[in-house]
């Protein structure tokens, strides 16, 4: 984000997935949740969906509210898109959909194409 001098402080991040796996909702040992406190650290306002996990277990184990339908969310909004889990859902959609002008793309799971992404693991 910096890099591309998006605004990190008060960006808009979305962050695909919580849950511990691909396509599965448990969200006992996810790690994504220390990606979204960092961001949120930094002072990201960040927005997860997730069309698997429990809405109710997301926010009574973390305080957060999730978007089960991806139609929720805001194309064009986001400064930053995190693909952390690889959602079959996921896997059909062109992340840059939901970008902002000169947002980017990072791929912790490596599911879509390089072309698409500005980073990945």
């Amino acid at each position: 984000m910096i890099n591309r001098s998006c605004c990190v402080k008060e960006g808009r991040v979305l962050v695909l997935g919580i849950t511990f796996k691909e396509n599965c909702p448990d969200i006992r040992n996810s790690r994504v949740i220390d990606i979204i406190r960092e961001l949120q650290e930094y002072g990201c306002k960040v927005d997860v969906a997730d069309p698997w996990a429990s809405l109710a277990e997301v926010e009574h184990e973390y305080g957060l509210p999730v978007l089960n339908e991806l139609g929720d969310v805001v194309s064009g909004a986001y400064n930053a898109v995190v693909a952390a889990v690889g959602h079959r859902e996921f896997a059909s959609l062109d992340p840059r959909a939901w970008l902002a002008e000169g947002g980017v793309v990072y791929d912790v799971k490596g599911m879509y194409e390089r072309a698409v992404v500005d980073g990945r693991l």
